[in-house]
């Protein structure tokens, strides 16, 4: 547990810094031109406002150094961390600065492709498909061929799940919190079972150093997510598929490497994969603004809707 908050707490201070840093840096004449400067990572939310998408790139830069700097992982989970985070964010980085719009979901860039088309979208699904393999590789080194393929489907398709949801302010660190969570207790009561010597707990040295890694990983990832989402909430700044990508990466990984067997791997698996082949017919905002339950908490910390702005009435016999 102690191992858990500790990289929860170094996630959420390096991001915190990191956005103050690079919003500093970014407005200051020395950007001016450069890759860093803010104008270049300016875009339009929903409400037709300015925010910035450096939230993204400081997110992935301070989960990869969370995990880098966690306690009790080993060199393998480690390197599988911040190769998921630092890799799926720098594709994301990639769609982010020069992406279009013309084709949208993962359909549209294939098809796109199966026409002679390479589209930075494209680019970025066959990116984050390698981020996945290796993860997935890393993730499950003592695992069978196919342990290590559906590890690879975990991977990449949390970090476009996280993504799908990167519509409105703090929807997709909600989402991915709210994911990650009941993973994260079940290894967690697994590890305090098995620790305390109750029956049918699993035994010391089987999956428990994979349990505890997979929780720290997670923890970092998160910390790092939660300390942002104010910045979030507040539609100052979003995560933009830099950060989307790179927190759905991480936290894939962390799941693939806590599944305990190959059944709860394909578990996660069909259900991720279930979720991105949903989102090509089914709009999530919709969904989500048609359930009480999921609209709420949507909504929970964000700005009030803008009034609609409808001209003063005249009073009852002044027609004018």
């Amino acid at each position: 547990m102690a191992r858990t908050v500790l990289a929860a707490a170094t996630g959420a201070a390096l991001a915190r810094i990191g956005l103050r840093a690079a919003r500093s840096y970014a407005s200051s004449d020395a950007a001016k031109g450069t890759m860093l400067d803010e104008q270049r990572w300016s875009r339009v939310n929903h409400r037709g406002e300015p925010v910035t998408l450096l939230e993204g790139p400081v997110y992935a830069a301070a989960a990869s150094a969370a995990v880098l700097a966690a306690p009790g992982l080993s060199g393998r989970m480690r390197a599988a961390g911040i190769a998921a985070a630092a890799g799926a964010g720098a594709f994301g980085v990639y769609d982010d600065l020069y992406g279009n719009a013309d084709r949208r979901g993962i359909r549209g860039h294939l098809t796109a492709l199966a026409h002679g088309e390479v589209t930075t979208g494209g680019v970025k699904i066959a990116g984050i498909g390698a981020v996945g393999v290796l993860g997935g590789c890393l993730a499950r080194r003592g695992g069978s061929a196919l342990d290590k393929a559906l590890a690879a489907v975990v991977v990449a398709a949390a970090a476009n799940a996280v993504n799908l949801l990167d519509l409105r302010p703090g929807r997709a660190i909600k989402g991915a919190a709210l994911a990650a969570a009941p993973g994260m207790l079940t290894r967690a009561v697994r590890r305090d079972a098995a620790r305390a010597g109750v029956s049918g707990a699993p035994r010391r040295g089987t999956d428990l150093p994979m349990a505890g890694s997979a929780n720290t990983m997670a923890a970092a990832g998160l910390g790092a997510a939660l300390a942002l989402l104010p910045e979030d909430l507040g539609e100052r700044s979003m995560l933009g598929d830099a950060g989307a990508n790179a927190l759905g990466a991480l936290l894939g990984l962390a799941a693939a490497a806590g599944a305990r067997s190959t059944a709860g791997l394909a578990c996660r698996a069909a259900a991720l994969t279930g979720v991105n082949l949903a989102s090509e017919k089914v709009s999530f905002t919709k969904v989500i603004a048609g359930s009480a339950p999921l609209n709420a908490i949507d909504l929970w910390g964000r700005r009030p809707a803008a009034a609609p702005n409808v001209p003063p009435q005249s009073s009852p016999g002044s027609r004018g």
